[in-house]
């Protein structure tokens, strides 16, 4: 009985010690929203392998949270479809029907990346997560540029780049004339506050 009592205690202990730990790192989560006045995308795809178009979402949403605990970052970025805007009004009016982003049917994209270490936002490097477009969600490694100022998301942008294959989305159609391949670029500002510290260096 004694040694029964014992391993209760033993259990009970240990079942203490991952409550305790799991509610520090809850408590270490801090989170920043990001600025969707300031925050914008863009995309480029080759016509005929040679000539580029390119057109512009402008409206980002979402939020970057620090785990103070293991001093990372994750970001969750949701772009507007419907902000698009190219310059020809022929070719917007094709990227945003049922044969590209679908807009009417998936007004949203989103990207999640996985945690990464916050000093890789002055340092750069690669950024790994997952990007949803058309309902289709698909892992992507992305490029974070290096800051150009001291306080990155407030003072400069956070610069991501990469590519995708669209045929991967589901936007497989005028293969003959446009190439499977879409170069991505984002600009991401976040909420100045001076209070919130959560990209702050050190």
């Amino acid at each position: 009985m004694r040694r029964k009592a014992t391993l209760l205690l033993a259990l009970l202990a240990v079942a203490a010690g991952a409550w305790r730990e799991a509610a520090a790192q809850e408590r270490a989560i801090d989170m920043v929203r990001l600025d969707t006045q300031r925050s914008s995308g863009g995309f480029r795809v080759r016509v005929v392998w040679l000539l580029a178009i390119s057109g512009e979402f402008g409206r980002i949403d979402g939020e970057v949270r620090r785990d103070r605990f293991r001093d990372t970052l994750r970001v969750d970025a949701h772009i507007d479809a419907a902000s698009l805007r190219m310059s020809s009004p022929r070719q917007e009016a094709l990227a945003r029907s049922s044969e590209f982003f679908d807009v009417a049917q998936y007004p949203q994209i989103d990207f999640a990346s996985d945690a990464f270490a916050r000093q890789r936002l002055y340092s750069g490097g690669e950024l790994p997560g997952r990007l949803t477009v058309r309902g289709i969600s698909q892992p992507v490694r992305f490029n974070l540029l290096p800051a150009d100022c001291a306080r990155p998301a407030r003072d400069c942008p956070l610069r991501v780049n990469g590519a995708i294959r669209r045929s991967q989305f589901g936007m497989d159609g005028h293969r003959a004339t446009l190439a499977d391949k879409v170069e991505l670029d984002f600009r991401i500002y976040v909420q100045d506050e001076p209070a919130n510290e959560t990209l702050a260096p050190g």
